[in-house]
């Protein structure tokens, strides 16, 4: 391999850092609990359904050489400003939604405290300390590591799962009806594997990266980078929703929407497979994982307000991204003040909003990567345009079927 190639790889694992959260230790883990293997389904249609609209970030930052938010910019001034208003009525709940879950994992694993606020604090403290000393780089760098503790510890725990297991497996798939089954599929598929938005985060870091390593990346090497990244979330949201199936599944336990007490369950599920003395071990393994996904959004929220205010306004604010880092680590905590009580219902809030707003993402990063705005040849091929057209059909359907259905 190039040494021009090895370099290009890393975006897509801060996309897979970002994407494997509360989509997978929670919403995952709940989904196998409360119906077995029966929304496998779901799962892998809506990674299937959602691949085009993320590809689509690294590929035009990578043809381009600007972000997608530079070309929603190209597409009318009124698009930037439309997702402007999008992105700061969400990245507040978004934040906190996995800040909490992070909160709770340290609160089991390092004692100290049982106040998750206090926890949050000091989690996105530690967080903007190592933004401001590491920046992207140290972002990029640690993502490796984190993605391969969970990996191996995640494959671990299902492999000795299944060999646990005596009952016969019921594959029978589950079409969800009436409104509390609806409105969890629907928070199931907001964030799996995470919401489309962070397709702009993504072309946001490789534009970063190409600055950083001082290297023009090549589109095929992004898609390929991305894809690793990308194949990744799946194989381990099908992992926990085979942890939840196979160990929660039909028992007399059901998991806790508050966070400190969801944190011991989802500790223990693995403990439970892999043995008490594994309990460090995985206890890191989740806390690292969710604080990986903090410490992404984190960065990466900022980062596209900053850069869509400087956009939208024609000119560079120099404060910008502290500004809008300061203001992000402000609301979340007020969330988290006066919103503790119940995490289930502030991540349930998080992941349906954004599964409402994926059509308009979806439809913008497909018209502007199949127009004048992108090169002929690093423009999709007629599967992949297929592919989308099918997926933003998918994406409107479901949200007006939950619409109707509530």
């Amino acid at each position: 391999m190039k040494k021009s190639f090895l370099q290009s790889l890393g975006p897509g694992l801060l996309f897979a850092g970002a994407a494997i959260g509360v989509s997978h230790l929670v919403q995952s883990t709940r989904a196998g609990a409360d119906f077995g293997f029966g929304l496998l389904w779901a799962l892998l249609l809506v990674n299937l359904f959602k691949y085009p609209f993320f590809q689509f970030g690294p590929r035009y930052a990578a043809a381009t050489g600007e972000t997608l938010l530079d070309g929603y910019k190209k597409l009318g001034k009124w698009v930037l400003v439309m997702y402007y208003i999008i992105n700061f009525a969400t990245m507040f709940t978004i934040q906190a939604a996995v800040t909490i879950v992070t909160a709770g994992l340290a609160s089991q694993l390092f004692g100290l405290t049982d106040n998750l606020v206090i926890w949050s604090l000091i989690i996105m403290s530690i967080s903007i300390l190592l933004l401001i000393i590491g920046k992207y780089k140290l972002l990029d760098n640690m993502m490796k590591f984190i993605i391969i503790i969970l990996s191996i510890s995640t494959v671990a725990a299902v492999i000795i799962a299944l060999n646990n297991s005596s009952d016969a497996f019921d594959v029978t798939q589950i079409i969800p009806s009436g409104t509390v089954e609806l409105t969890f599929l629907i928070a199931f598929l907001g964030w799996m594997p995470a919401p489309l938005d962070i397709s702009i985060w993504h072309s946001i870091w490789s534009v970063e990266k190409r600055k950083v390593n001082n290297i023009v990346i090549k589109p095929k090497d992004a898609i390929f980078d991305f894809n690793v990244g990308y194949i990744g979330t799946i194989i381990l949201g099908v992992c926990f929703v085979l942890l939840g199936a196979l160990v929660m599944y039909k028992s007399s336990e059901t998991f806790s929407n508050k966070g400190g007490e969801f944190a011991s369950q989802l500790i223990n599920l693995y403990t439970k497979n892999l043995g008490a003395k594994s309990f460090f071990f995985i206890a890191i393994a989740a806390f690292t994982t969710m604080f990986s996904t903090t410490i992404t959004t984190l960065d990466a929220s900022p980062r596209a307000m900053n850069l869509s205010t400087n956009l939208i306004f024609n000119k560079k604010f120099k404060f910008g991204y502290w500004f809008w880092l300061g203001l992000l680590f402000l609301g979340t905590f007020l969330i988290l003040q006066f919103y503790i009580v119940n995490m289930g219902v502030l991540v349930k809030i998080a992941t349906i909003l954004s599964f409402l707003t994926a059509p308009f993402y979806a439809i913008l990063n497909y018209i502007l990567i199949t127009g004048k705005h992108t090169p002929k040849e690093h423009q999709p091929k007629i599967f992949t345009k297929i592919l989308s057209l099918i997926g933003i059909v998918f994406l409107i359907g479901f949200s007006l079927w939950f619409l109707t259905n509530i």
